[in-house]
Protein backbone atom coordinates (compact mmCIF):
# COMPACT_ATOMS: atom_id res chain seq x y z
CA UNK A 1 0.00 0.00 0.00
CA UNK A 2 1.54 3.51 -1.01
CA UNK A 3 0.70 5.79 1.62
CA UNK A 4 -0.04 9.56 0.12
CA UNK A 5 -0.24 13.25 1.18
CA UNK A 6 -1.99 15.72 -1.39
CA UNK A 7 -1.08 19.12 -0.99
CA UNK A 8 -3.09 21.61 -3.32
CA UNK A 9 -4.63 25.23 -2.57
CA UNK A 10 -8.00 24.24 -4.37
CA UNK A 11 -10.62 21.85 -2.65
CA UNK A 12 -12.07 20.73 -6.04
CA UNK A 13 -8.60 19.59 -7.29
CA UNK A 14 -7.80 17.91 -3.52
CA UNK A 15 -11.04 16.22 -3.56
CA UNK A 16 -11.18 14.73 -7.65
CA UNK A 17 -7.85 13.52 -6.90
CA UNK A 18 -8.01 12.25 -3.61
CA UNK A 19 -11.45 10.11 -5.77
CA UNK A 20 -8.96 9.12 -8.33
CA UNK A 21 -6.36 7.88 -6.26
CA UNK A 22 -8.38 5.74 -4.18
CA UNK A 23 -9.69 3.41 -7.43
CA UNK A 24 -6.40 1.79 -7.34
CA UNK A 25 -6.20 -0.67 -4.49
CA UNK A 26 -2.68 -0.05 -4.31
CA UNK A 27 -3.15 3.75 -3.32
CA UNK A 28 -4.25 5.18 0.02
CA UNK A 29 -4.66 8.92 0.53
CA UNK A 30 -3.83 9.87 4.27
CA UNK A 31 -4.32 13.27 4.23
CA UNK A 32 -4.92 16.47 2.23
CA UNK A 33 -3.18 20.01 2.95
CA UNK A 34 -4.20 23.24 1.38
CA UNK A 35 -0.56 25.03 1.77
CA UNK A 36 3.27 24.02 1.88
CA UNK A 37 2.96 25.04 5.75
CA UNK A 38 0.32 22.15 6.62
CA UNK A 39 2.02 19.75 4.05
CA UNK A 40 5.52 19.75 6.08
CA UNK A 41 3.34 19.29 8.99
CA UNK A 42 1.29 16.28 8.18
CA UNK A 43 4.60 14.61 6.47
CA UNK A 44 6.51 15.25 9.90
CA UNK A 45 3.66 13.34 11.63
CA UNK A 46 1.70 10.39 9.39
CA UNK A 47 5.51 9.73 7.39
CA UNK A 48 3.95 9.11 3.79
CA UNK A 49 5.68 7.35 1.06
CA UNK A 50 4.46 9.65 -1.23
CA UNK A 51 3.95 13.50 -1.65
CA UNK A 52 1.68 15.37 -4.55
CA UNK A 53 2.49 18.31 -4.08
CA UNK A 54 1.18 21.70 -5.96
CA UNK A 55 3.55 24.92 -6.90
CA UNK A 56 1.48 27.70 -6.02
CA UNK A 57 -0.03 27.66 -2.81
CA UNK A 58 -0.44 30.15 -0.18
CA UNK A 59 2.59 29.90 3.14
CA UNK A 60 4.82 28.19 1.87
CA UNK A 61 4.60 27.11 -1.95
CA UNK A 62 5.96 23.67 -3.52
CA UNK A 63 9.51 25.07 -3.71
CA UNK A 64 10.14 26.26 -0.93
CA UNK A 65 8.35 23.00 0.90
CA UNK A 66 10.23 20.78 -0.88
CA UNK A 67 13.21 22.10 -0.31
CA UNK A 68 12.59 22.15 3.78
CA UNK A 69 11.64 18.53 2.69
CA UNK A 70 15.09 18.00 1.43
CA UNK A 71 17.07 18.95 4.74
CA UNK A 72 15.08 16.32 6.48
CA UNK A 73 16.98 13.07 7.06
CA UNK A 74 13.95 11.39 6.01
CA UNK A 75 11.26 12.30 3.65
CA UNK A 76 8.41 10.72 1.31
CA UNK A 77 8.91 10.46 -2.56
CA UNK A 78 7.46 13.77 -3.93
CA UNK A 79 5.90 14.57 -7.13
CA UNK A 80 5.08 18.09 -8.51
CA UNK A 81 1.72 17.76 -9.49
CA UNK A 82 0.98 21.57 -11.28
CA UNK A 83 -0.77 23.23 -14.25
CA UNK A 84 2.59 25.33 -14.70
CA UNK A 85 4.76 23.84 -17.64
CA UNK A 86 7.37 26.62 -18.06
CA UNK A 87 11.32 25.78 -17.77
CA UNK A 88 11.71 28.02 -14.85
CA UNK A 89 9.06 26.49 -12.71
CA UNK A 90 10.01 22.93 -13.81
CA UNK A 91 13.88 23.41 -12.86
CA UNK A 92 13.16 25.08 -9.96
CA UNK A 93 11.38 21.99 -8.52
CA UNK A 94 13.80 19.66 -9.56
CA UNK A 95 16.74 21.37 -8.30
CA UNK A 96 14.63 21.67 -5.13
CA UNK A 97 14.75 17.62 -5.06
CA UNK A 98 11.08 16.63 -6.43
CA UNK A 99 11.55 12.78 -8.06
CA UNK A 100 8.92 13.40 -10.43
CA UNK A 101 6.81 16.54 -12.38
CA UNK A 102 3.54 15.67 -13.77
CA UNK A 103 1.02 18.41 -15.30
CA UNK A 104 -2.71 17.95 -14.36
CA UNK A 105 -3.99 17.14 -17.70
CA UNK A 106 -2.13 14.10 -17.82
CA UNK A 107 -4.34 10.51 -18.08
CA UNK A 108 -5.45 9.00 -14.83
CA UNK A 109 -3.20 5.77 -15.91
CA UNK A 110 -0.28 8.14 -16.43
CA UNK A 111 -0.45 9.69 -12.57
CA UNK A 112 -0.66 5.86 -11.38
CA UNK A 113 2.24 4.74 -13.54
CA UNK A 114 3.98 7.90 -11.95
CA UNK A 115 3.58 7.15 -8.73
CA UNK A 116 4.42 3.47 -8.61
CA UNK A 117 7.26 4.46 -10.61
CA UNK A 118 8.57 6.96 -8.47
CA UNK A 119 7.68 5.38 -5.44
CA UNK A 120 10.14 2.23 -6.53
CA UNK A 121 13.29 4.67 -6.73
CA UNK A 122 12.55 5.62 -10.66
CA UNK A 123 11.97 8.95 -11.97
CA UNK A 124 9.53 9.37 -14.83
CA UNK A 125 8.66 12.79 -16.85
CA UNK A 126 6.32 13.57 -19.44
CA UNK A 127 7.68 14.24 -22.65
CA UNK A 128 6.87 17.62 -22.35
CA UNK A 129 8.50 18.38 -19.43
CA UNK A 130 11.73 16.10 -20.36
CA UNK A 131 11.89 18.03 -23.43
CA UNK A 132 11.81 21.57 -21.59
CA UNK A 133 14.91 19.96 -18.74
CA UNK A 134 16.95 18.93 -22.17
CA UNK A 135 16.56 22.21 -23.43
CA UNK A 136 18.07 23.71 -20.36
CA UNK A 137 20.78 21.42 -19.81
CA UNK A 138 21.52 22.18 -23.78
CA UNK A 139 21.67 26.10 -22.62
CA UNK A 140 23.66 25.66 -19.49
CA UNK A 141 26.07 23.35 -21.26
CA UNK A 142 26.82 26.16 -24.37
CA UNK A 143 29.06 28.76 -23.58
CA UNK A 144 30.69 31.22 -25.62
CA UNK A 145 33.91 29.24 -25.24
CA UNK A 146 33.08 27.13 -28.15
CA UNK A 147 29.97 26.67 -30.60
CA UNK A 148 26.60 26.88 -29.79
CA UNK A 149 26.25 22.92 -30.91
CA UNK A 150 29.27 21.35 -29.16
CA UNK A 151 29.49 19.57 -25.82
CA UNK A 152 32.14 19.42 -23.82
CA UNK A 153 34.20 15.85 -24.31
CA UNK A 154 32.67 13.37 -21.45
CA UNK A 155 34.51 9.80 -20.94
CA UNK A 156 32.67 6.77 -23.26
CA UNK A 157 29.90 4.66 -21.67
CA UNK A 158 30.84 1.38 -21.37
CA UNK A 159 28.27 -1.19 -23.32
CA UNK A 160 26.39 -2.25 -19.89
CA UNK A 161 26.29 1.37 -19.18
CA UNK A 162 24.61 2.57 -22.22
CA UNK A 163 22.31 -0.67 -21.73
CA UNK A 164 21.57 0.85 -18.31
CA UNK A 165 21.22 3.95 -19.64
CA UNK A 166 18.34 2.70 -21.86
CA UNK A 167 16.86 1.05 -18.70
CA UNK A 168 16.87 4.22 -16.56
CA UNK A 169 15.68 6.39 -19.28
CA UNK A 170 12.93 3.89 -19.19
CA UNK A 171 12.58 4.99 -15.42
CA UNK A 172 13.16 1.60 -14.25
CA UNK A 173 14.92 1.88 -10.54
CA UNK A 174 17.99 0.15 -9.92
CA UNK A 175 16.45 -3.07 -8.96
CA UNK A 176 14.39 -3.35 -12.16
CA UNK A 177 17.45 -2.42 -14.16
CA UNK A 178 19.32 -5.33 -12.15
CA UNK A 179 16.60 -7.80 -12.68
CA UNK A 180 16.19 -7.19 -16.35
CA UNK A 181 19.64 -7.50 -16.66
CA UNK A 182 20.46 -10.36 -14.68
CA UNK A 183 22.90 -8.39 -12.31
CA UNK A 184 22.84 -7.41 -8.71
CA UNK A 185 21.04 -4.37 -7.57
CA UNK A 186 24.51 -3.12 -5.94
CA UNK A 187 26.14 -3.72 -9.31
CA UNK A 188 23.04 -1.92 -11.01
CA UNK A 189 23.63 1.35 -8.71
CA UNK A 190 27.55 1.10 -9.38
CA UNK A 191 26.55 1.44 -13.21
CA UNK A 192 23.89 4.59 -12.50
CA UNK A 193 26.41 6.31 -10.54
CA UNK A 194 28.92 5.73 -13.03
CA UNK A 195 26.78 6.92 -15.66
CA UNK A 196 25.98 10.05 -13.71
CA UNK A 197 29.79 10.55 -13.03
CA UNK A 198 31.31 10.39 -16.52
CA UNK A 199 28.27 12.80 -17.88
CA UNK A 200 28.76 15.33 -15.01
CA UNK A 201 25.36 14.76 -13.73
CA UNK A 202 23.58 15.69 -10.13
CA UNK A 203 20.89 12.91 -10.46
CA UNK A 204 18.91 10.38 -12.26
CA UNK A 205 16.80 12.72 -14.26
CA UNK A 206 19.47 15.02 -15.44
CA UNK A 207 21.50 12.14 -16.68
CA UNK A 208 19.10 11.19 -19.06
CA UNK A 209 18.35 14.68 -20.62
CA UNK A 210 22.38 15.31 -20.66
CA UNK A 211 22.09 11.86 -22.26
CA UNK A 212 19.84 12.37 -24.64
CA UNK A 213 21.46 15.87 -26.12
CA UNK A 214 24.57 13.86 -26.70
CA UNK A 215 22.09 11.91 -29.10
CA UNK A 216 23.23 8.64 -26.51
CA UNK A 217 19.36 8.32 -26.38
CA UNK A 218 15.99 8.95 -27.75
CA UNK A 219 13.83 10.48 -24.99
CA UNK A 220 10.81 9.89 -27.84
CA UNK A 221 11.67 6.49 -27.72
CA UNK A 222 11.69 5.74 -23.68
Amino acid sequence: MIRIILADDHPIVREGLHTLLETQPDFEVIAECKNGEEALRATAQLQPDMLLLDLEMPVKDGVETMRLLSQRPQRPRVIIFTAFDDDERIIHALQAGADGYLLKEAPREEIFNSIRITMNGGSMLQPIVASKLLRHVGQQKNTPARPANTLPPVEDLTERELEVLLLLAQGMPNKEIASHLIISERTAKFHVSSIMSKLGATNRTEAVAMAAQRGLINLGDS
